[in-house]
């Protein structure tokens, strides 16, 4: 068994070396820039929209509230016709980047500590490096890919949009095998 603490620097450069790639991956490639479309009239929407002060937030339309709500004619006939929509509102103006990259940088050191947990759990000091390149990646491709399907299932994402995310999920979850391996404690 391999304690967490005892394997801070292959946490720490794993989530280093995810970032890295996750920013060439949306920087340079261009298999992202098509995952969402353009809603039709956009303008229209956008100037029907922007009246109403809609703060930051999710949004379900129609909104039932409760399922005997959900259940009712009224709620159905709304939602019959339509539109009907999953819907996330960002503030308005410009955005920065910065804290989105931070929580994504502080998510990769959690999947990090996850997949010591995991693998220190499994495995001794000296492990061989493809035992453990397979306790830490395995781990952190569940870690970096299991909620997509939910968001499949549940809020429609695209096929499409949900198999690049498990193609991305699959390199983060290599390079995390990798760090482990290679700098798993003797």
């Amino acid at each position: 068994m391999v304690s967490i603490l005892s394997l801070w620097l292959p946490i720490l450069v794993s989530a280093v070396f995810v970032f890295v790639a996750s920013s060439i991956i949306h920087m340079v490639f261009t298999y992202h820039y098509k995952d969402f479309s353009r809603l039709p009239d956009e303008e229209k929407v956008m100037d029907a929209l922007r009246g109403f002060n809609i703060p930051p937030g999710e949004y379900l339309l129609p909104y039932a509230g409760d399922p005997s709500v959900f259940r009712s004619a009224e709620y159905q006939a709304r939602r019959e016709k339509g539109p009907v929509l999953v819907m996330t509102v960002w503030p308005s103006g410009q955005q920065s980047m910065a804290g989105n990259l931070v929580q994504w940088f502080l998510f990769s050191v959690v999947v990090g500590v996850f997949a010591a947990y995991i693998a220190g759990r499994a495995l001794g000091p000296g492990a061989e490096y493809l035992s453990v390149f397979r306790f830490a990646g395995c781990t952190a491709f569940a870690c970096y890919t299991v909620a997509q399907w939910q968001d499949f299932v549940w809020f429609r994402r695209s096929l499409g949009r949900t198999v690049k995310g498990i193609i991305d999920a699959a390199i983060y979850a290599v390079l995390t095998g990798a760090t482990f391996g290679w700098l798993w404690p003797e």
